[in-house]
C-alpha cells in the first residue's frame, strides 16, 4: 500500500487513524504491519464496505475536510472492485 509522505506524516502525528483503498486485491491484512518512510504502521482492521456509505466523520478520519473532498480524490484513484476501510496506527521508527 503506497501512502503518500505528507499523509504519512499525518498518520505519524495522530491526525489520522483511517485510510480508503480501492483495489482488485488487498496487499495488507489486519494485524499486520507496513514498513514506511516515516517508520512501521499497524495495520489495525480492515473493514470492505461501499464508498457511498463513508460518513463525514469517517472522511476526517482520512485526513479529508468533508465527504465531498473524499469523493474528489476517489475519482482519481484506479479503478478496483474492492473497496476497504482500513484503521492504522503509528508504532514507531523502524
Amino acid at each position: 500500500m503506497l501512502l503518500k509522505r505528507d499523509l504519512l506524516e499525518q498518520i505519524k502525528a495522530g491526525e489520522v487513524d483511517l485510510v480508503f483503498r480501492r483495489w482488485s486485491k488487498p496487499t495488507v491484512k489486519a494485524g499486520g504491519t507496513l514498513k514506511t518512510k516515516v517508520g512501521i504502521l499497524a495495520i489495525k482492521a480492515i473493514d470492505d464496505m461501499n464508498p457511498d456509505d463513508v460518513t463525514e466523520a469517517e472522511a476526517r478520519r482520512a485526513g479529508f475536510s468533508d465527504v465531498a473532498a473524499f469523493r474528489r480524490w476517489l475519482d482519481t484513484m484506479k479503478p478496483g472492485h474492492l473497496f476497504q476501510r482500513i484503521e492504522i496506527g503509528y508504532l514507531g521508527e523502524a
